[in-house]
């Protein structure tokens, strides 16, 4: 990350991205999907949709772990000079900052929060989000692009409708990429087509 355009970005210890009573949680996979999310955290309310500067979206698993219940890889962010990915923005209830935690394993170390600034239409917002610990690529699994896909098509922001909406490239790699993807003993399937993460 290189001056001016490096965004906020670094842990997140207790409520750093919070007010007296709410947080902002910028999400970017399975939790853009409002009923997923509110399973655990019912106080989840969407506030707008937004960019993440310097970061890219990719797919894959923690560490040693070659199964997990999605059974495939899942997002996480990765930082990226000139990368974006595009997210939805959820305030919180303080109340529900440790379930959310749970939720992406931090307590398990699969997932460490951070603090980032989002840029939405209305400005910036200073946010929390996750990102994988000891991430290797792996390609989503059918269960999660299902899971994730038909959350995006609830937001009329057209960056969310667009290429940027789904954030995924992954599926588009090229052949001399492919061994980075065959993380669960199979082929890489090939697409050209758009899929939300």
């Amino acid at each position: 990350m290189i001056g001016n355009l490096a965004p906020i970005a670094r842990l997140c210890l207790g409520n750093m991205a919070a007010t007296a009573d709410h947080f902002m949680y910028f999400a970017f996979g399975s939790n853009l999907l409002k009923e997923r999310l509110q399973l655990a955290n019912p106080s989840a309310i969407f506030h707008c949709t937004g960019r993440l500067k310097d970061y890219t979206l990719n797919f894959g698993l923690w560490g040693a772990h070659i199964d997990n219940r999605w059974h495939g890889g899942v997002a996480t962010i990765e930082q990226k000079e000139g990368g974006e990915v595009w997210g939805v923005v959820w305030r919180m209830s303080n109340d529900h900052l440790a379930s959310l935690d749970q939720q992406e394993g931090v307590d398990m170390g699969m997932y460490f929060p951070l603090e980032v600034t989002v840029e939405t239409d209305d400005g910036a917002l200073l946010c929390r989000t996750y990102q994988m610990n000891r991430f290797h690529a792996c390609p989503p699994s059918p269960q999660y692009k299902q899971t994730a896909a038909p959350a995006t098509m609830g937001y009329s922001h057209p960056s969310l409708l667009d290429t940027h909406t789904l954030n995924v490239k992954i599926l588009d790699m090229d052949l001399s990429e492919s061994h980075r993807y065959n993380c669960l003993g199979f082929e890489p399937v090939y697409h050209n087509t758009v899929l939300a993460s």
